[in-house]
């Protein structure tokens, strides 16, 4: 058994049967237990091995975390032989037995003694470095090609990577860009008149949103008082909003009633208008002399008072349309007179429609609740604690719409 092993190894695959016999008897037995090193990376290498019996593992980091098989050895397999025809030669790699082995082991002085006697083993040593050179070059060019493929891979990938983040930045920065100019829209500062304070506060769903408010100085000792919600959200929304708010701006100063500026604002939009887009609008004109707030209400949530008294009531309202639906549109025109004590509140749908963990909305008896307990507050201060209250109910759940709040204060 152990002869046909040695005949089947190419290096003694040419020699006649009776120095195959020869040979086998001058090799040397040594005997293996499980996990004992036959030697390590790095040693001298002075021996060919047969392995006879048993499993030998060649190993590099033997023994340490980063261990890493590169082969393991049977029966009928050999190692070593580099060792002897290099003489000084450093293994490069560790072999250990897996279970006991046996080996039969050659050293390269029997080696050298051998070639001498048998010529033709120094031929057969020369074929089989020159194929395993061969086989050593065709498999560094397969590996070289695999590697290329993969960093041509990797560079495509990376060459993508790159233009997506460069495009990531672009829109990054173009919607910077476009916060930039919706925040420009909305005023920097509130009027300071004695009669009234006023609040406010916005908190979009993504970077720019498509809610707007403002609050503005008129002629004849009065103040306008703008909340509105476009459809949608993002870009498009916040393009919409800010044509609604030009609109309405360029209208709100020329002596009509709020009425007749979101009519002439609505057939502007309708002629204007190529899209699916609309506004809920709620605009109204604030008498500072006589505390009458006349408003008309398109399609957009009804107010809240707080009442001196610390109730809160929902205006009485009736069905309105939103702006740019259709070109005739149906306002819901209120006038409302607010006492010296009292807080008018204007918000959009993303207050009561805001929900926690659990998905249940704010709702707007949460929104009265909270807001009958803030007499005391003026109105900027009672819109950061409306809106403080509805992030703690939130509790860093996803924000859907956009939220909005106007307050006026009758002081």
């Amino acid at each position: 058994m152990t002869l046909n092993l040695l005949s089947k190894i190419p290096l003694f695959a040419n020699l006649p049967e009776n120095e195959l016999d020869r040979i086998l008897s001058a090799l040397d037995v040594k005997e293996l237990k499980d996990r004992e090193i036959l030697f390590h990376e790095g040693d001298t290498g002075e021996h060919f091995y047969i392995v006879t019996k048993g499993e030998l593992e060649v190993l590099l980091a033997a023994g340490q975390m980063e261990e890493l098989q590169l082969n393991l050895l049977r029966a009928g397999e050999h190692l070593g032989e580099m060792s002897l025809i290099t003489p000084g030669g450093h293994r490069t790699a560790t072999v250990r037995a897996r279970g006991d082995s046996t080996l039969l082991s050659m050293s390269r002085v029997q080696f050298l003694d051998l070639t001498t006697k048998n010529p033709e083993l120094s031929a057969s040593m020369v074929r089989v470095l020159s194929q395993r050179l061969d086989a050593t070059n065709t498999q560094t060019f397969h590996d070289l090609t695999e590697k290329n493929k993969q960093l041509q891979t990797a560079y495509d990938e990376l060459k993508t990577a790159q233009a997506q983040l460069i495009e990531k930045e672009r829109l990054e920065r173009e919607l910077q860009v476009a916060a930039d100019i919706q925040t420009s829209i909305l005023p920097d500062e509130l009027p300071k008149v004695d009669e009234f304070d006023f609040g406010a506060r916005i908190l979009p769903a993504r970077q720019v949103g498509g809610d707007l408010y403002d609050v503005f100085l008129l002629k004849n000792n009065q103040v306008g008082v703008l909340i509105g919600d476009v459809a949608d959200k993002g870009i498009p929304s916040a393009i919409f909003m800010a044509r609604a708010h030009a609109l309405i701006m360029a209208e709100a100063d020329i002596g009509l009633t709020a009425g007749e500026v979101l009519r002439v604002v609505n057939r502007h939009i309708t002629r204007l208008q190529k899209s699916t887009q609309f506004v809920t609008v709620l605009y109204g004109i604030l008498d500072l002399k006589t505390r009458v707030f006349s408003y008309a209400r398109a399609g957009h949530e009804p107010p809240l008072i707080l009442n001196p008294d610390g109730t809160v009531e929902r205006i009485p309202h009736s069905s309105g349309m939103a702006l740019g639906l259709w070109e005739d549109v149906t306002l819901d025109e209120r006038i409302v007179t607010l006492p010296p004590g009292s807080t008018f509140l204007l918000f959009t749908d993303g207050m009561t429609d805001c929900r926690d963990t659990h998905g249940e909305p704010f709702g707007l008896e949460r929104i009265k609740k909270t807001l009958s307990g803030l007499s005391n507050m003026n109105a900027q201060q009672a819109c950061d604690h409306l809106l403080e209250t509805l992030v703690n109910f939130q509790d860093g759940s996803k924000q859907d719409d956009d939220v909005t709040l106007v307050a006026i204060r009758s002081v």
